[in-house]
């Protein structure tokens, strides 16, 4: 199941994001997807606020998503828990964290990074594993499993934050993909918010 939020802001940016939501939609739909809208003008969500473990949802409170929009999700996806993080000096909760293997959270290190972790560990009955790397932004990366794979990671390039790679070069059971990303980062851009993964065989 995939949750899409319509968000009008108004004037030009409000027209243009109105006109991606329904470009995706039309993509999901031609998937045969299931597709839930949240409509309520109250509620907002940004997908890099929502961390999704495997286990249960990591929400994070932040200039783009409210306790509203955490609610919703929390309706929507009823057979998981959803806690919800206070995310402060940073965009979004995935702008510190995300999922870098089945058991395992990639977490920055600053003070903020760190505060939200240890809210996301009060909050749950489950356990986790964490890495930690020395850049926030470099904790945002992309886990994959693969059947014919296995474990896959994109994470940031070497020669944007050296000293993160070297902690994701200690994951040697995965199957380490280093992307550039610099110019995306410019415009608050991120590996997460930048992807769409689908779980889905593909049919071609």
């Amino acid at each position: 199941m995939l949750l899409l939020l319509e968000t009008w802001s108004g004037g030009r940016e409000g027209v243009l994001w109105g006109v991606g939501v329904e470009a995706m939609k039309r993509v999901l739909e031609s998937l045969n997807l299931n597709i839930v809208e949240m409509v309520d003008e109250n509620a907002t969500l940004d997908g890099g606020d929502v961390l999704f473990t495997g286990r249960e949802f990591f929400v994070g409170l932040s200039r783009r998503t409210n306790q509203r929009g955490a609610e919703i999700l929390a309706d929507t996806f009823k057979d998981y828990a959803v806690s919800t993080v206070p995310v402060h000096d940073s965009l979004h909760l995935k702008s510190f964290c995300s999922m870098a293997g089945p058991n395992l959270i990639a977490i920055g290190s600053s003070e903020a990074a760190q505060k939200a972790l240890k809210t996301m560990q009060q909050m749950s009955d489950h356990r986790y594993d964490k890495l930690t790397v020395p850049d926030d932004a470099a904790a945002n990366c992309i886990y994959l499993n693969i059947p014919s794979k296995g474990h896959v990671l994109l994470h940031r390039a070497p020669e944007e934050y050296p000293e993160s790679a070297k902690v994701f070069e200690k994951l040697k059971d995965h199957m380490l993909i280093p992307i550039a990303a610099t110019e995306l980062e410019k415009v608050d851009g991120s590996l997460t918010c930048c992807s769409v993964l689908i779980n889905k065989a593909s049919e071609l």
